[in-house]
């Protein structure tokens, strides 16, 4: 293989501009990782507005750039949008020797990306409910002895203690194991979304405009960052996703009253997640069964 060190450096650059990244740690590991490593042989087929498209080229420099990648085309499977990824890994504010969950990995990247976030002496649990996907990422990540790889659905399986969890895949609702997971100052970040075509604004963190979008398929919502205080959960909205669902984290109902609650334009009045049980009133966001999306503190 060609040296890429200096074409992956250029890439990290790019990203970190895109995404106004702080962490070092991230920049770091995205000018370090093998972005082809985690893809199969070429030809790379990357995925645009127009479909896909294959590169004159099969050169692993074309990955290195802010493109998504497919995986299993025929499925419009990708590898995530590297800013994309990056902005929210670095809005769960990640140190060395931290205990990661990552909900849906994929083929592994992004999953080698936190690895190399938390360092050796910390781990990652990746689970992929996909039969093909799960063995491609034990191969991929088999080099890498703090990862482990779970087949399986990760809205159903113990995560075990994590200082931080990423949910790559939408869910109606979050997941109790999710939450009961992440101790005091633990962070889970997950895609609350709908399958209904829901007219909603898209959230941009940098920028205060918003405007009204329809998510391909349906499958639009918002990344939302739940937080453990001390005395309650803190919510935060990071921002807008179009994402394929969570099988396990999918229903009927819970559904309909996602679609309902994403139609609503307030979501800067979010402030907490409740679990306790109480009858439904003003404050309520999104009144689940077992929780509930709340504007108050």
């Amino acid at each position: 293989m060609p040296n890429l060190s200096g074409v992956r450096r250029r890439y990290a650059r790019k990203v970190r501009r895109k995404a106004h990244l702080r962490s070092k740690l991230l920049i770091r590991a995205f000018a370090e990782t093998p972005r082809e490593h985690f893809l199969g042989p070429p030809p790379w087929k990357v995925f645009t507005l127009k479909g896909y498209r294959v590169p004159r080229k099969s050169h692993p420099r074309l990955l290195y750039d802010d493109v998504l990648v497919g995986i299993l085309p025929e499925r419009l499977l990708n590898n995530g949008q590297p800013s994309g990824l990056a902005m929210w890994f670095d809005t769960l504010n990640l140190k060395r020797n931290e205990r990661v969950v990552h909900v849906g990995c994929g083929t592994g990247y992004y999953t080698a990306i936190l690895a190399n976030v938390v360092g050796p002496r910390g781990h990652v649990r990746a689970f992929e409910i996909d039969d093909e996907l799960a063995r491609r990422a034990a191969r991929n990540l088999a080099h890498l002895r703090q990862v482990e790889v779970i087949h399986g659905d990760g809205s159903a399986l113990d995560p075990g203690p994590a200082d931080a969890i990423f949910v790559n895949a939408g869910a109606n609702y979050p997941a109790p194991i999710w939450l009961d997971a992440i101790p005091v100052n633990g962070r889970l970040l997950f895609p609350l979304i709908s399958t209904h075509k829901v007219l909603h604004p898209i959230v941009n963190p940098w920028r205060s405009r918003r405007y009204p979008h329809f998510y391909p398929h349906g499958m639009g919502g918002m990344m939302m960052l739940v937080t453990r205080e001390p005395s309650h959960l803190r919510v935060k909205v990071v921002s807008s996703v179009g994402i394929f669902p969570c099988i396990g984290a999918i229903e009927r109902d819970a559904d309909k009253r996602a679609a309902a609650s994403l139609a609503r334009t307030d979501y800067d009045s979010l402030s907490s997640l409740r679990r306790d049980s109480h009858d439904q009133d003003d404050s309520c966001w999104l009144h689940g069964n077992g929780f509930c999306f709340s504007t108050a503190t």
